[in-house]
Parts: C-alpha cells; sequence; structure tokens
C-alpha cells in the first residue's frame, strides 16, 4: 500500500513538472531592424549628339552654312571631371571622372554616376577632353586605354575630340574629313570647359530606384562655324596639336546645350 502511494505520489510531481515546463511563456523574439535609409543614389547624364535639328546617322547627308554637304562616320570625345552642383552650393565630383563616348556605342552616351550624396541638384560641369596630368602619364586603362583609338604614341597625348566622315568639297584626293583635335597644354590647348543651370528644375537624388537623368545635346556642325569658318576645301585633315586642332576646339567650345532634367 505505501509503494502504491509513493508512486503516485512520483507520477504527481511529474506531471506538475511536465506542465509546469508545457505552460512556460516563449522567449521574446528579437525584432527585424529596418533597413538603413540610402544616403546616396545615381545620377545618369545622356548626351545625346545631334546635326542641329537632327539626329546624327551615320553615312546621312547633312548640309552646313554656305551649302557645303558632308557625311559622318566616326565621331567620339571624352568627357570628363563631371561636378554636379546643389541648391546648397555643395558640389559633389565624380572620382575617376574619364568618360569616352562613342556615337557608335550607345550605352556611351549615357554616363551614369554612382554614390552621389541624396540631395536637390541645380547645374552641371565638365571637361571635353583629358587633363594634362594623365596626358602625361602614359597610356592609362578602361576608357583611356589606347585600344580605343584616341592616344597618340608618339607623346602628343589623348585625342580629345575625333570626327571622321566625307564631304565632296574636301580637298582631300579620297574627299575625306578627317579631324583628330588634340593638344593638351600652351597656347594650342584643346580641353574646354561647360557648365549647366538647370534653371527653375532641379535633378533630386533620393536612394531610391528612380535615377533623375540630365539631358545634354551635342550639335557636331559647331565644329564648322563660329568663330572659326572651316572650309572643306582647305582644312579638311588635323591629325596633331597646332593652331588647326585649336580652330576647331574653339568652334567646338558651344557645342553642348542643356536640354532637361528627368526625375
Amino acid at each position: 500500500m505505501k509503494k502504491a502511494i509513493l508512486f503516485l505520489s512520483v507520477l504527481s510531481i511529474a506531471g506538475f513538472v511536465s506542465c509546469k515546463k508545457d505552460n512556460k511563456d516563449p522567449e521574446p523574439s528579437n525584432p527585424t531592424s529596418p533597413a538603413p535609409t540610402p544616403t546616396t543614389g545615381n545620377l545618369t547624364v545622356q548626351f545625346t549628339n545631334m546635326v542641329d535639328a537632327q539626329p546624327l546617322v551615320f553615312n546621312t547627308g547633312y548640309k552646313i552654312m554656305g551649302g557645303d554637304s558632308f557625311k559622318v562616320t566616326k565621331l567620339n570625345y571624352y568627357i570628363t571631371n563631371i561636378r554636379i552642383t546643389k541648391t546648397d552650393n555643395s558640389v559633389y565630383s565624380e572620382t575617376n571622372s574619364y568618360h569616352l563616348v562613342e556615337h557608335s556605342n550607345p550605352s556611351s552616351t549615357s554616363i551614369t554616376l554612382p554614390n552621389v550624396p541624396n540631395g536637390s541638384y541645380k547645374s552641371i560641369s565638365f571637361t571635353l577632353g583629358v587633363d594634362s596630368a594623365l596626358n602625361v602619364s602614359g597610356a592609362q586603362q578602361g576608357d583611356l586605354s589606347p585600344t580605343k583609338g584616341m592616344f597618340w604614341s608618339w607623346n602628343s597625348g589623348y585625342i580629345m575630340f575625333k570626327l571622321e566622315g566625307s564631304s565632296p568639297a574636301s580637298g582631300a584626293s579620297s574627299k575625306g574629313l578627317l579631324y583628330h583635335v588634340g593638344g593638351f597644354s600652351g597656347a594650342n590647348k584643346t580641353q574646354r570647359e561647360f557648365a549647366f543651370n538647370f534653371g527653375a528644375t532641379t535633378a533630386n537624388v533620393n536612394g531610391t530606384s528612380t535615377t533623375p537623368k540630365v539631358k545634354v545635346s551635342t550639335n557636331v556642325t559647331e565644329l564648322f562655324r563660329n568663330p572659326n569658318t572651316i572650309n572643306f576645301s582647305v582644312l579638311h585633315t588635323v591629325h596633331m596639336p597646332g593652331a588647326d586642332a585649336k580652330k576647331l576646339a574653339d568652334n567646338y567650345a558651344d557645342m553642348f546645350t542643356f536640354d532637361s532634367v528627368v526625375n
């Protein structure tokens, strides 16, 4: 009898302990921390190559002031040192800012700046050409690689702007036009600076999936006029630094026009 009572007591205690374990409050869970708000985003600069009001199409005939016609078969130029300014006047400068725009490669006409600090940007500036420091540092990589065909290996540095084509008025026996514009120092340097204010609009970077786009037009016809009128029968070939290259650079100094901002 005593053994039976002891056995029942042990069962009661075990059941009590089991209930205590079963009814134990669950361990508190750790709530998931919210994702940090991005502090930077992207901004794109889109270059559209034009011949006055017409989109540039290779091997298409165009006319310039005076009636001469021409065709373009190649158009390359360097966009470098891109800087954008906020409405509070703080400036973001892209690092390693060297981009080759090639009309034959549509993806190259759209330059995306990564890791831009959030904010509203009111203006942009950039350089056409490659700075003197890199011109004397030998051949580089990426868009500055000699394989791009924009580097003179005889110590004359980079070709800042290249346009090739043809014209019936060309004084060359082949009727070709060959404008390879370079020269990075001295009186005949060919880098040119550009700056554009966005007016009443701003490019708004906020770290979301939406990337603001700054649209810029490039009018290649400006290469042939103002302040220097280019006569194809006389000046049809430029392939080294000098006074003729500077004439062309002075002409392309107003080649770009700000179009719009799309947020």
